[in-house]
């Protein structure tokens, strides 16, 4: 994991292999349309003021994730400068965005692969800016490869890459500011348990099948504190959660519920967050067309989202009791699987209509909401890459939002955007229940299919307990980028849900929710 730190040193004397300004695009009658972003002072005097100009001429532009290398000064002990852009300058007396400031870190890490050491000079004016630009760093930095040869002992070579920036130090911050010393510590912990969850969702599922999840979990849960109880295929038996047994039938993998617990002594709420933890997904006997398989190890990325807050929340010391739910299960075709038209006896006691085998996550997750309602949370918060429609209504970058009050729903989203994470408010429209009525079992895992993923959101709402406060997080779009990396955000696993989590947590801690 790149190191993290604070530094008062000044950026012409720091060794380091790079050092990173922010440049904006804005008006000057000096420098044209560049205008050099604050923090970066001393390096533009070096340049007798002309850094600005210096970057234009290499056709820089100032726009977001623009990155331009360019070589020191004389007199620098870091032989290189690189820029990265900004986007448009603020207004006057106003400061950049901490996402802005994320993206652009993340940016800056990425290029700097292979890197010992750089130094960041970009704008903070606060210490929440110096923990965005920590966590755009240390994500921005993130590698997956242990399947790489000789990835496994840090060794690289021309072929596999280049190793991720090593250290990190944070110009313009305050070592011995205690609010600054905080974003740092936050930025850190949050950042390493989001990319242990990238890690997972990238493990290829013929490593990573639910006993294997679950001992990921027992592994963490035990170095730091935290509570952990996994049911096996006997006790899933035993205790009839028939959604669960039901989605891992076809697998020779055993499906398994995780129960991770968090507690604080000064705890005045508890939530509960459920994850869908579908380590391969083929579809079941409704098996997924060719070309929407490859990439199925990504179904688990809620329950990895989920497992990376609560252990986040337990290393950051929070004041709010945090369960997590991981359902786990592997999702096969074979005699023994379950087929359309088969009724599962949920755990809550309701029977379901299986019609299609491929709508699988809500039977996992029912069975999950059910028993953790049980211990009467606060609020539950699920996460999940339930459906296809989301990513059709929303994209790939932006995650829906459902839940059964309204304000609990604003309360989320506007967590989700302070987290620096897309979302979007989705409704629960009563009139699309009615197409989940089935003439066999109480209700069917399928309903209409416009609006889709509202009708995912309605049948889980039917397993959570009275009186509970609910939102279901629908992450597919988001989950895993199939695309090229951006900003701090790279190829495959993104950790999607991570940073909302934990920042629901921290509301719920302070009080400032919104939940019931």
């Amino acid at each position: 994991m790149t190191a993290l730190t604070l530094s008062t040193a000044a950026a012409p004397g720091l060794r380091a292999d790079a050092i990173v300004v922010g440049v904006a695009k804005g008006g000057s009658a000096k420098s044209g349309d560049l205008v050099v972003a604050p923090g970066a002072e001393a390096v533009d005097k070096a340049y007798d003021g002309g850094l600005a100009g210096v970057l234009e001429t290499l056709g820089a532009s100032g726009g977001e994730g623009e990155v331009t290398k360019l070589p020191a000064p004389s007199g620098f002990k870091a032989p290189v400068v690189l820029a990265v852009g900004l986007g448009a300058q603020p207004d006057k007396g106003a400061s950049f965005d901490t996402e802005t400031l994320r993206r652009a870190a993340g940016a800056a890490a990425r290029a700097l692969a292979g890197s010992k050491k750089a130094a960041f000079a970009l704008p903070v004016a606060d210490a929440a800016d110096a923990g965005a630009i920590g966590e755009g760093a240390l994500l921005g930095a993130y590698a997956f490869d242990t399947y790489k040869e000789n990835g496994r002992n840090g060794k690289k070579d021309g072929k596999n890459g280049k190793p991720p920036l090593a250290e990190v130090a944070l110009l313009g911050g305050k070592p011995r500011d205690k609010a600054y010393k905080a974003a740092v510590e936050r930025a850190v912990a949050v950042s390493e348990e989001l990319n242990r969850a990238r890690d997972l969702v990238n493990t290829p599922p013929n490593d990573l099948n639910p006993e294997a999840f679950a001992a990921v979990a027992q592994t963490a849960a035990k170095e730091h504190g935290i509570k952990v109880q996994v049911l096996d295929e006997k006790a899933l038996e035993k205790g009839g959660y028939g959604g669960i047994l039901g989605v891992g039938a076809g697998s020779a993998s055993a499906p398994r519920l995780v129960k991770l617990s968090y507690t604080s002594s000064k705890a005045k709420k508890h939530l509960a967050f459920v994850g869908k933890g579908i380590t391969y997904d083929s579809g079941g006997i409704s098996l997924k067309p060719a070309g929407h398989n490859e990439t199925m190890k990504c179904d688990m990325s809620g329950a990895a989202a989920v497992f990376a807050a609560v252990v986040a929340a337990a290393r950051l010391g929070l004041e709010v009791n945090v369960t997590g739910w991981l359902a786990l299960a592997e999702n096969m075709p074979s005699g023994s699987a379950t087929r359309p038209g088969d009724v599962l006896r949920m755990y809550s006691g309701k029977t379901v209509e299986v019609l299609n085998t491929d709508a699988e996550g809500r039977l996992v997750l029912a069975d999950a909401l059910w028993k953790a309602s049980e211990d009467k949370p606060d609020a539950i918060v699920d996460v999940a890459t339930l459906t296809g429609a989301m990513v059709l209504a929303l994209g790939n970058r932006t995650f829906g939002v459902m839940a059964n009050d309204d304000a609990f729903r604003t309360a989320v989203v506007e967590a989700a955007e302070e987290a620096g994470e897309p979302s979007w408010p989705m409704p629960l429209p009563d009139h699309l229940k009615k197409g989940m009525d089935s003439p066999t079992a109480d209700i069917a895992n399928m309903g209409e299919r416009m609006g889709g993923g509202l009708v995912a959101g309605l049948f889980l709402k039917e397993f959570v307990g009275e009186g509970i406060t609910w939102a279901h997080l629908d992450i597919a779009g988001p989950a895993f980028n199939e695309s090229g990396p951006f900003g701090y955000t790279p190829k495959g696993g993104t950790g999607s849900a991570v940073r909302t989590l934990v920042r629901v947590a921290e509301l719920a801690a302070s009080g400032d929710l919104g939940a019931k």
